[in-house]
């Protein structure tokens, strides 16, 4: 696997530009960060500037992912803003481009989400999943357990309401 990451990148106009278009592929293949499919640039451009600008100004982290000079993948480690909450995080935005997936990128980044973590001195990552899609198969396997669900919160069209699934992952204690 050639993938290395890159955390808080010089978020340039042209890497803004090619989050924006990672996600938009990613929604479009069906994967859940945010929308439903089929969705444009444009649509999502405006959730992924103030994204971005909470990682430029600060207190978020960006971590991406390259395989060679091409952004593959990505992920938000978003800060709490609660004094009583210092001590773990919400992984947000995690996306793959659909093309490398099946090679072990998914897994490479939540691993490198929670090296980074424990260097942070942080004990515990938090992820929310749309039910109906498997993923939380995906984030079990890497050590997340289901603490709770919220049903049917995530409404995808008038007849389509999908639960969110509250995953949480316990990290080794630094010695």
């Amino acid at each position: 696997m050639d993938l290395r990451f890159v955390l808080d990148p010089d978020l340039t106009p042209e890497l803004r530009e090619q989050i924006i278009a990672l996600w938009v592929d990613v929604t479009n293949a069906g994967g859940a960060v945010g929308f439903v499919a089929p969705v444009t640039a444009d649509e999502v451009r405006p959730l992924a500037t103030s994204t971005l600008d909470e990682v430029a100004d600060g207190p978020d982290r960006l971590l991406a992912g390259y395989e060679g000079e091409r952004l593959v993948a990505v992920l938000v480690v978003a800060d709490n803003r609660f004094h009583l909450k210092t001590h773990w995080r919400v992984l947000k935005r995690v996306m793959v481009h659909p093309d490398t997936q099946g090679h072990g990128y998914g897994a490479a980044l939540m691993r490198e989400a929670e090296r980074i973590a424990g260097g942070l001195g942080l004990t515990a990552l938090h992820v929310t999943v749309r039910d109906g899609l498997g993923l939380d198969r995906f984030y079990k396997r890497l050590g997340y357990r289901e603490i709770g669900r919220l049903p049917a919160a995530l409404r995808l069209s008038p007849t389509d309401a999908r639960d969110e699934i509250l995953m949480w992952r316990d990290l080794p204690t630094p010695t």
